[in-house]
C-alpha cells in the first residue's frame, strides 16, 4: 500500500525552525530519510520552497485567476512530503509517527490508492487505460 505524509506547520512552527540551526534540521531529515531508505519503505520524498514563492489558481469563476501565495486565512503550510510503500494503515502511522517534527506541526496521512482502484468503474475509458500505462511505466 501507498501513502502520502503531508507535512503540515503552523506559521509559528515554521518561525520557531527558523531559531533553530538549520543543520540541525537537515540532519535529523536526513537520518530519518535514511531509516525509512533502509527500511525500504521510501518511495519518495521531497520539501518544498516557501509559501510566499508558491501561488493559487483559483476556478472558482468563469476564468482562473491566479494569486501569488502566503494563501490568505491558510493556517497551515504544506512544506513537503514523502511517499511510502507500506503493507498496513497502522504501518503508515508507526512511520509519521517517527517524523522528526515539533510542536506547531503535523503530518496528514493519504493512501495512494492504484489507479485501477481509484477508477474501477471507468477501466474501459481511453485516458483511465493511459494513465495506468503511464504510471506503470513510470515505476
Amino acid at each position: 500500500m501507498k501513502f502520502m505524509l503531508i507535512m503540515r506547520d503552523t506559521q509559528e512552527a515554521v518561525e520557531a525552525s527558523q531559531e533553530v540551526d538549520f543543520e540541525e534540521i537537515i540532519n535529523a531529515m536526513g537520518a530519518y530519510n535514511e531509516v525509512l531508505t533502509k527500511a525500504g519503505v521510501l518511495a519518495g520524498v521531497e520539501g518544498l520552497a516557501p509559501a510566499d514563492e508558491g501561488f493559487v489558481v483559483d476556478f472558482a469563476g468563469e476564468k482562473p485567476i491566479v494569486t501569488d501565495g502566503p494563501y490568505g486565512e491558510t493556517h497551515e503550510l504544506f512544506n513537503g512530503f514523502w511517499i511510502l510503500e507500506v503493507s498496513s494503515k497502522e504501518e503508515a502511522i508507526e512511520w509519521a509517527s517517527r517524523a522528526p517534527l515539533g510542536p506547531g506541526s503535523k503530518i496528514e496521512v493519504r493512501r495512494i490508492p492504484s489507479q485501477e482502484e481509484a477508477f474501477a468503474d471507468y477501466a474501459d475509458n481511453e485516458y483511465v487505460k493511459k494513465a495506468v500505462e503511464l504510471r506503470t511505466d513510470a515505476l
